[in-house]
């Protein structure tokens, strides 16, 4: 028998939005790293000839200054503003790529997220008791390995660039100046290209391992479930209540409106609907009160109080009782039945009053559709 709170259920909806606006998403350092060195080393073999050459201009005007401009207290904002026109541009391309490599990187897993419940200061960040756990706990472990295969796999990748390179690294002296200046740094930049694709299968294998990680921690117990549940949907006894409380009401404000009904239809014992028809307002009878069992013979009692006609026809009574709501007119389908029904109760109220014969009793075969029958 598992544990209540034993945390096997997967994260709710609730639960993962509280988490996002909390900072607590799935993030992997390595990937973001090795985004930005491969982009780095990309963009060196690509603008890096471009940035060398500016370099090297500028570094060459700089030294090759005449007697006069050596004199000119001005040349020297000449020469900044020749240096930033010079190298600004390769340089701004390059910072832009690496930029954007840096940000995908710490978006691509998780997604954009930004929040300010992460920096703020809690006990739990300076407690010892959690700083040991965080020490010596499995993700502390884990980051050990792969401190470990970082330096192996980048001390075996810097061997192998070493080795490829060996021949022309060591011929440089042979070539013509500025030309080994240049073949130099194509070398180092296809070097240190070769030494970041050591980190691909480290973020290979750590961006599965935080998506594992986040959801484990994300995962939730059953009572914890339960609660959230709970929380949302509101206490099941606290909407019994109001449940009740809200019956209650519409019950009170149905007898409010008995007296004012111009029929009751009966089962007769277990069955009441209240009927009220304004001739000048509404287009149909509309019930105005109904109930079962001890609210039926609550109707009857207030009906017989204030001398509201009542008519027994048990299936007019179901059927008007379970297709019709509250203030709500009746169906169309019943207009006939109803109409009947106070076509003798206006009858009976004028011979009461001695304007008119007594009314033939109230027919048992009311046209009630097959499927309003009950």
């Amino acid at each position: 028998m598992s544990d209540a709170n034993e945390k096997t259920e997967e994260p709710t909806a609730k639960k993962t939005e509280d988490s996002r606006k909390k900072g607590q998403i799935a993030r992997s350092k390595e990937l973001s790293t090795a985004l930005v060195l491969i982009a780095s080393g990309i963009s060196f073999l690509v603008i890096g000839s471009q940035i060398a050459s500016a370099v090297f201009e500028v570094a060459q005007r700089m030294f090759t200054l005449s007697r006069d401009e050596t004199y000119d207290f001005t040349h020297m904002f000449q020469a900044w503003g020749f240096a930033l026109d010079t190298i600004s541009m390769p340089v701004l391309l390059y910072m832009m790529i690496v930029t954007i490599a840096g940000v995908y990187g710490n978006i691509a897993l998780g997604g954009y997220n930004f929040t300010w419940d992460s920096t703020k200061p809690k006990a739990q960040k300076i407690s010892p008791i959690a700083g040991f756990k965080r020490m010596f706990g499995m993700n502390s472990v884990v980051e050990l390995l792969k401190a470990i295969a970082k330096f192996v796999v980048v001390a075996m990748m810097a061997y192998i660039a070493l080795m490829m390179f060996q021949d022309e690294a060591l011929h440089l002296d042979l070539e013509l100046y500025p030309g080994n200046l240049f073949h130099a740094m194509d070398l180092i930049a296809w070097g240190f290209l070769i030494m970041t694709f050591a980190l691909i299968p480290i973020a290979a294998f750590d961006v599965p391992y935080q998506s594992y990680k986040h959801n484990k921690e994300m995962k939730m117990s059953m009572q914890e479930v339960k609660d959230e549940r709970k929380n949302a949907d509101g206490d099941p006894q606290v909407k019994s209540r109001i449940r009740k409380l809200q019956y209650q009401a519409a019950a009170n404000r149905m007898m409010q409106e008995v007296p004012n009904a111009d029929v009751v239809v009966t089962n007769p014992t277990h069955f009441s609907v209240a009927l009220k028809y304004d001739q000048l307002g509404t287009r149909a009878p509309t019930l105005v009160a109904k109930g079962v069992d001890e609210m039926a013979m609550h109707i009857r009692t207030i009906a017989n109080a204030h001398e509201v006609p009542i008519v027994a026809s048990p299936m007019l009574a179901r059927a008007i009782y379970y297709s019709t709501e509250a203030e709500h007119e009746i169906p169309e389908k019943l207009f006939m039945a109803v109409a009947q029904v106070l076509a003798y109760v206006y009858q009976l109220k004028a011979y009461k009053k001695g304007k008119g014969k007594r009314p033939k009793p109230l027919k048992t075969n009311l046209p009630i559709p097959p499927e309003l029958r009950r």
